[in-house]
């Protein structure tokens, strides 16, 4: 493993909202085991929130169980966008170190901080204040926030504060959207250490690209895989301090963990970066809605599946058409309940939370005309009732 921090931050950070699960339930075993494994090769960085449903409990439990609070950094994050005043604030950072089963967290975010103007009133209501009151205290050992937005939005909250950290969504197909790469190397510059989140998209720059796309891949003498050369894109610059990976399996822990140990800064070649900015131009031909799976427009109160329906519109332009509707059908029409676009009364509750701005009322009428015509809803109709008659 290597590291680039003043405070030796492994290069790889485990992203813990996907850990994997038995049925509804998490799988404890699994979760043991692919913690244990990261922490004996070097991975020291732990990603989590409040809002990410179980996982800090989880996560507690298995490291109370396993003993390795002094060897890791902890990184969680506070729904400030749910609270009113610093009490609550507190209240809601009491819970989190009771479920994480610890007395500090480490690397403490501030979650989706989306604007200079939103920063100015947390202030005004004393967030400041109660930030550094809990530093001082050793409560939390540095301050940070995550950002989904543009650049320009980006720099104005890095200048805002005196920040010991931020969290940022970037990978070769966000170069020039998001924060950008300006907005990490400026980071870089203010010695302010970044920590890159969706590095592939939520997995659609290794398991959704375009045929085209992993042709290119294949055609080089590399032999790397779409995620090895999502990774290797981004460990080439030196901004990059860490970068969290949803890791779900073992084979993706492993994976992952090779490449961080083999990494340098400047190691992509010119031929390298070609080879990448082919393969960008090929996927932004096909995709059609910008979603990263990252559901925090869930859950929809009238029942849709958000990210399954833009998955499956995307799949049917990536891949082809059979394929996106083939899934569309088997993931939301022939659910108990059903989950399709059509579900959706535009309320316009999703799109105040979703960290890529997507109109999503608009993408779901998209995704309706693609999927939902006559034929299709005349099928379901008949699959159900042979289903209802066996």
């Amino acid at each position: 493993m290597k590291y680039r921090t003043d405070d030796n931050l492994s290069i790889l950070g485990f992203g813990c909202m996907r850990f994997p699960k038995k049925g509804v339930s998490f799988d404890y075993e699994e979760i043991e085991r692919e913690l244990l494994y990261a922490i004996d090769n070097g991975v020291n960085y732990f990603d989590m929130a409040y809002i990410y449903t179980g996982i800090e409990e989880a996560f507690g439990a298995v490291m109370e169980k396993c003993g390795f609070r002094d060897k890791i950094n902890i990184a969680t994050k506070l729904p400030h966008y749910m609270m009113k005043n610093t009490e609550e604030m507190q209240k809601h950072f009491d819970e989190q170190l009771k479920r994480l089963r610890t007395d500090h967290v480490d690397y403490y975010i501030m979650h989706m901080l989306p604007d200079l103007k939103t920063w100015n009133d947390l202030v005004g209501r004393g967030a400041v204040k109660w930030l550094e009151g809990l530093k001082e205290k050793g409560r939390i050992r540095k301050i940070g926030f995550s950002f989904h937005g543009n650049t320009s939005l980006f720099l104005e909250l890095l200048n805002a504060y005196d920040w010991d950290f931020c969290q940022v969504q970037y990978n070769y197909v966000d170069e020039t959207s998001q924060a950008g790469r300006r907005g990490v190397e400026e980071a870089y510059a203010k010695g302010i250490p970044v920590i890159i989140m969706e590095p592939l998209k939520g997995g659609r720059l290794v398991n959704d690209l375009p045929g085209e796309a992993y042709k290119i891949f294949a055609s080089s003498s590399r032999g790397y895989s779409p995620a090895e050369w999502g990774l290797r894109w981004l460990w080439d610059q030196p901004g990059v301090s860490v970068i969290l990976s949803g890791m779900n399996s073992m084979d993706q822990v492993s994976e992952n963990i090779r490449i961080a140990s083999d990494v340098t800064v400047g190691s992509f070649t010119d031929e390298d970066k070609e080879t990448v900015e082919r393969a960008r131009k090929v996927i932004n031909r096909k995709v059609k809605v910008p979603c990263t799976g990252c559901a925090y427009c869930m859950p929809c109160p009238f029942g849709v599946d958000i990210p399954g329906c833009f998955h499956c519109l995307n799949t049917s332009y990536t891949d082809n058409y059979f394929v996106g509707i083939k899934e569309y059908v088997m993931c939301t029409a022939l659910k108990k309940q059903d989950s399709s676009a059509s579900m959706c009364r535009e309320c316009g509750r999703c799109e105040q939370h979703c960290p890529q701005h997507i109109k999503i009322r608009e993408e779901l009428k998209a995704v309706r005309k693609r999927f939902e015509k006559p034929v299709f809803r005349a099928a379901v109709h008949i699959y159900k009732n042979v289903l209802k008659r066996g």
